[in-house]
């Protein structure tokens, strides 16, 4: 249950996150939240877990707080601004693999202790990046076109959960399907490929669920540079 419990508190960790970065810096919060998620959840998702009897990937929940972020997005501030954001993802993404490869190509000094911990994580990133960057750009835009498809048929407040949950779970097995074909087909054993990739999406769809009741409050909060 160690897993467990410090998942449910890590994604906790997460979704207050977005709220008070939204609450202190506004829109100009959520932006910035978008970017270094992206970031964070492609350097944790290299990390492998055991966790309700599944083996799965780190990185689902602050991945999982990007799709409440663009959710946000989309219900105050509109589709435009939803898509900003990810794109503002998907550049700090690519921006990071690169400025990485680079880095990897210096010659250590003799009292170096670090060059072979980041290529052990960063070496990898190049497959993971790939497969991160379609998934992401993929999915984030199924995800803001199908919310705002959905708002069109359920527009009232109350109905955010459905806008949220609808537009999430689709996108989000969208992306799980093309991250873990590109990320990790042929690394691991076919039966440790699907318990990832059930895993994660199982994962993701509590995310959704728990980040919920958060996108309410964020529905509700009037930032403190819109005051």
């Amino acid at each position: 249950m160690y897993n467990e419990l410090v998942g449910l508190g890590f994604v906790l960790l997460n979704m207050v996150g977005v709220l008070v970065m939204y609450r202190f810096f506004g829109k100009t919060g959520l932006f910035v939240w978008v970017g270094f998620a992206t970031v964070l959840a492609n350097i944790q998702v290299l990390k492998t877990i055991e966790i309700i009897g599944l083996t799965a990937t780190l990185g689902n929940s602050v991945y999982g707080s990007i799709f409440l972020v663009t959710d946000i997005l989309n219900e105050k501030y509109g589709k435009k601004e939803a898509k900003k954001a990810v794109w503002l993802g998907f550049a700090s993404l690519v921006m990071m693999t690169i400025m990485m490869q680079i880095v990897l190509q210096f010659q250590p000094a003799e009292s170096d202790f670090a060059q072979g911990s980041l290529e052990t994580i960063f070496g990898l990133i190049p497959r993971i990046a790939l497969g991160s960057i379609l998934a992401y750009l993929i999915s984030q835009h199924t995800d803001v076109l199908i919310f705002s498809a959905i708002k069109k048929i359920f527009p009232s407040d109350g109905a955010f959960w459905i806008r949220n949950n609808g537009s999430t779970m689709i996108s989000q097995l969208l992306d799980t399907l093309i991250f873990t074909s590109i990320a990790f087909l042929g690394v691991y054993p076919m039966s440790i490929w699907w318990s990832i990739f059930i895993s994660t999406y199982v994962l993701k769809f509590i995310v959704s669920i728990i980040g919920t009741p958060f996108g309410y409050v964020a529905k509700r909060m009037t930032p403190q540079d819109e005051k």
